[in-house]
């Protein structure tokens, strides 16, 4: 199998480099917007380099990786799928509703695949809380606490072209909340603040934010985030049921201190970042991407799951904007999903 790897940044070198050692995956061939850095991890790897995303379409491969900037891949995933090509994305497919939907529809009228880069499934501690919830462990579930909260902010850069703290970050949460439940969110209320850094307020973002979600069962879900978070990456998710309360993310380097006497010690080494927290889970993904190009799975996240997580973060974007709740369905491209 050969494939394509479009984006050489921080998580393209990643998953260039678990593909790379993968024994089903016999070469890749890399492109990026800076070539010398495509061909300096290509000669690390042992893989070819490409000019540009023209050669990488032009001397054939099995399938394709996008790791690009999210303003170009609405265009790179509909490209693939006019090719027949099946396509790992980062998300989000796009930054707005109709360039997602755009390039859903053209790999659906394509037949070909798109699996999403929402890690987050592929954690185990993320996936042993799915199986609590469905075996009824827990019985009822009535909450959920949910927060991904960033040690620093990202370059300043960044902020305007990200979609903001709701699209960017949060949306890994709620991606997972549906996952791990199996329940649509049905209305939201959201508010965020931007009392820290001036970059935040120039770029019409906020480096906090918390919404109060409620699913189609009645279930009731907060959802918190900050750019901000001095003591280290934190990404937990805590469920409460009538019959037993679990905790994913709660681990000896969990950046939390308790005040308690008899409480755990502050951790050691915390997490600093997404890439360090989730290595495995990026891992597994890419494993499984290999999997489906061979037919030997489903896809396990596809581009309406994506879709979906978006309205979500739209949702909440807007409630924010205009301080009042929203329901889930004054946002575009509702469907209903399956959860095997």
């Amino acid at each position: 199998m050969r494939i394509g790897v479009i984006g050489t940044g921080r998580i393209g070198t990643i998953h260039a480099n678990t593909l790379s050692r993968h024994r089903d995956v016999g070469s890749l061939i890399l492109t990026d917007a800076d070539t010398s850095r495509a061909q300096e991890l290509a000669h690390r790897l042992g893989e070819t380099a490409a000019p540009g995303v023209e050669e990488i379409f032009r001397w054939g491969v099995d399938a394709v990786v996008i790791t690009t900037a999210t303003s170009a891949h609405a265009e790179l995933i509909g490209r693939a799928a006019r090719s027949g090509l099946p396509v790992f994305c980062e998300k989000p497919i796009a930054l707005d509703l109709p360039g997602t939907l755009s390039a859903i529809a053209e790999v659906e009228t394509a037949g070909t695949v798109l699996q999403m880069g929402f890690q987050r499934r592929f954690d185990t501690g993320y996936a042993g809380a799915r199986e609590a919830v469905r075996s009824g462990r827990l019985g009822r579930l009535h909450t959920v606490r949910a927060l991904t909260s960033d040690q620093s902010p990202p370059p300043a850069a960044w902020l305007p072209v990200s979609g903001g703290l709701y699209r960017d970050t949060l949306i890994h949460d709620f991606d997972v909340l549906r996952w791990v439940t199996g329940r649509e969110v049905a209305d939201v209320y959201a508010a965020g603040s931007d009392a820290g850094p001036a970059m935040f307020r120039e770029a019409g973002d906020v480096d906090t934010g918390a919404a109060l979600l409620t699913l189609d069962d009645g279930t009731l879900a907060t959802v918190t985030g900050s750019r901000l978070n001095g003591a280290g990456y934190d990404v937990r998710m805590e469920l409460a049921g009538e019959l037993d309360q679990i905790v994913v993310g709660l681990d000896d380097r969990t950046p939390i201190a308790s005040t308690e006497p008899t409480g755990p010690p502050a951790a050691d080494k915390p997490w600093t970042g997404f890439l360090e927290r989730f290595g495995p889970a990026y891992e597994a993904e890419l494993n499984a991407f290999v999997e489906v190009v061979r037919g030997e799975r489903a896809n396990p996240c596809d581009g309406r799951e994506a879709l979906q997580a978006l309205r979500v973060a739209e949702a909440c974007e807007l409630s924010r904007r205009e301080r009042r709740p929203v329901h889930l369905a004054e946002i575009p491209g509702g469907s209903a999903s399956a959860y095997a």
